[in-house]
């Protein structure tokens, strides 16, 4: 079944072009290359059930949609497979976009729909931070609070956990110290382009 239309006012150029801008400079790559031949979409495992599809996202980030963007599923339904990068033409790694718009739509305050993602999310990148690695255990209890989806899984994670799946002690890598100095960049590079779009508001 079709989705239904819906229309949307354009921004002015000078919108269109410091959101493009933006995305760019955080995600890497040249979304001017994208020619909509739609092979993103295609290989897309979760296209299906995304609002927009990758390929749409494309063009509502040239047509300078922040809103509608940002607060879309689709970057969170991503599940960073890489089909579409290695599936495009002109090598966008579309992966790469759906993580900078998903730290976009979290900086700037947006209400993802899909909440229970960006619990997991969250809980992911914090475990890494703390460990350098994802440590199952930590992690998931602290989905389970983000979340408050206490009783899902339970019954074959305890499963996992008597099997010695699920290690009880997080364990560190030797190369701690670089990721979490990657962290701290990462944040002066948030800052800094917060303050960059403040000054030109």
């Amino acid at each position: 079944m079709d989705k239904p239309m819906t229309t949307v006012e354009l921004p002015d150029i000078e919108g269109r072009q410091t959101f493009l801008a933006e995305v760019q400079e955080r995600c890497g790559e040249n979304l001017g290359l994208c020619y909509q031949c739609l092979k993103c979409t295609v290989g897309c495992p979760t296209a299906p059930y995304m609002d927009f599809n990758p390929n749409t996202i494309v063009r509502l980030i040239q047509f300078g949609l922040k809103r509608e963007v940002l607060e879309s599923n689709a970057i969170w339904l991503c599940v960073s497979c890489e089909t579409c990068g290695t599936r495009c033409p002109n090598e966008i790694d579309i992966g790469l976009l759906m993580d900078a718009l998903r730290e976009m739509s979290l900086e700037e305050g947006y209400r993802a729909k899909e909440k229970g993602v960006v619990a997991l999310h969250n809980a992911f990148m914090e475990s890494i931070r703390r460990g350098g690695r994802v440590h199952e255990a930590t992690m998931l209890m602290e989905y389970k609070l983000r979340s408050g989806d206490y009783w899902t899984d339970l019954i074959p994670g305890m499963k996992l956990f008597m099997k010695g799946k699920i290690p009880l002690l997080p364990g560190r890598i030797k190369g701690i110290d670089s990721i979490r100095e990657i962290y701290k960049k990462t944040q002066k590079q948030r800052k800094v382009l917060e303050d960059r779009e403040g000054k030109s508001k």
